[in-house]
């Protein structure tokens, strides 16, 4: 738009006092940044609100003297603990009216449902909008968003049930945003490592680090530690998309030759996606045997869409017993090394390769505590075993954290064996 002042820095305010509980976590935030920085916006502040009407009159008031546009997530449902069209039509002074367009709309989606029942008064709550604002129709639910131009700042409101918000906002930003906008676009690539530490990571890429930041455009780098993972952000911004995506194609790659095999993915695929997309080009199939998992690597490997070209069969055998007697483990071999012993772990993925049969078999067995250790196996201490026709590796872990965090990187060590496997036998 000729005269206005394009948008630049953004600040996010979720809205629901369920989001400052531990059972709700604010993920609209997410989307909502990666869609703003694709258009050239930088996210400068996110906060979250709980339904209180002056906590939240507060906040956006204090937002809108940093940034130039403020959007809200959540709280414009029907009922009283709704309170975000309140406080937004309070902080920027603006009269509250109801649409009778909205009104209408809302009582012709109830009769389209079906109800016998007529729309509950309270409903008529969503068809109350600010002076000057524009009504963002909502295609997927009942709480229609705004678009309230504030001088040269712009405050926009979105409903808080994802699959309303995303579609909704995804419209806004090819349309009114994009209008808006005049920076150039933020563009990102997340790369994904096995088998290092973060600070071995970071000390091998801090030479790299200096030289990005000193190219036309510079590339930004953030090193991140999650479980059984380190995760590397590049970023930067350019004239134009292509340029940014090619400055980027040639910092990934020296990332890569800087750090070598560890990684796993330059696109952030997870490791079971990359794990399954070996398997799919080698034309094999997995067998999972797992005991202190409990399930979990087949589960990662199944929550992959079309991993029935490459999962074969997966056994829990929690017990020696059944160790015995669902994949033919040697009782003798267990009682000579132990259920945790690298001998047992083989003998696991041996197992479920015949019984299954497949290609490949994996066997892991381990303590994932708080109890059953010993001086000898502390808790964390985890055997793997992934067997081909063409030989066996196993390695012994010793993992920390509690027994959610010693089965997830006993399953990342998993299957990044497999995947060390995949691409020695074709190297």
């Amino acid at each position: 738009m000729v005269g206005v002042k394009p948008l630049s820095r953004a600040a996010i305010i979720a809205v629901g006092s369920e989001l400052l509980t531990p059972s709700k976590l604010d993920t609209n935030s997410l989307f909502i940044t990666d869609r703003l920085n694709e258009l050239g916006v930088d996210v400068a502040v996110k906060a979250v609100v709980g339904d209180d009407r002056d906590e939240l009159v507060h906040v956006l008031g204090v937002a809108l003297e940093r940034v130039d546009l403020v959007v809200l997530s959540g709280g414009l449902g029907p009922t009283d603990d709704d309170v975000t069209r309140e406080a937004v039509a309070k902080a920027l002074d603006r009269p509250l009216a109801e649409d009778e367009r909205l009104v209408a709309h809302l009582r012709a989606r109830f009769a389209a449902r079906g109800f016998t029942r007529p729309m509950p008064e309270n409903n008529r709550r969503q068809a109350m909008v600010p002076a000057g604002a524009r009504v963002i129709d909502n295609g997927n639910g009942s709480a229609p968003g705004l678009w309230i131009d504030h001088g040269d700042r712009v405050v926009l409101l979105l409903p808080g049930p994802p699959r309303e918000l995303k579609p909704m906002l995804t419209d806004v930003a090819k349309g009114w945003l994009s209008e808006r906008v005049a920076g150039a676009p933020l563009v990102r690539r997340v790369l994904r490592v096995a088998g290092r530490f973060e600070s071995e990571v970071d000390q091998v890429l801090a030479p790299l680090y200096k030289e990005w930041a000193g190219r036309t455009p510079s590339v930004a780098a953030t090193i991140l530690a999650t479980p059984g993972s380190i995760e590397i952000h590049v970023s930067t911004r350019a004239a134009s998309a292509e340029i940014a995506r090619a400055a980027l194609e040639t910092a990934v790659a020296e990332a890569v030759a800087a750090v070598g095999s560890n990684v796993y993915s330059t696109d952030g695929r997870l490791l079971e996606e990359v794990v399954g997309e070996l398997l799919v080009e080698r034309g094999l199939r997995v067998g999972v045997a797992e005991s202190c998992t409990g399930g979990l690597i087949t589960s990662r490997l199944t929550d992959v869409s079309g991993s029935s070209r490459y999962v074969d069969a997966s056994i829990v055998t929690y017990s020696n017993q059944a160790k015995t007697d669902l994949l033919d483990v040697d009782a003798a071999l267990i009682d000579e090394h132990g259920a945790v012993s690298e001998p047992v772990a083989i003998a696991m993925a041996q197992g479920i390769r015949h019984r299954a049969p497949a290609d490949i078999g994996i066997g892991v067995t381990g303590i994932a505590g708080p109890t059953g250790g010993t001086p000898e196996k502390p808790v964390g201490t985890v055997a793997v075993a992934v067997a081909s026709a063409t030989g066996c590796r196993v390695r012994t872990f010793r993992f920390f954290g509690d027994r959610g965090l010693v089965k997830f990187q006993a399953s990342q060590s998993a299957l990044d064996m497999v995947r060390r496997m995949l691409l020695e036998s074709s190297g």
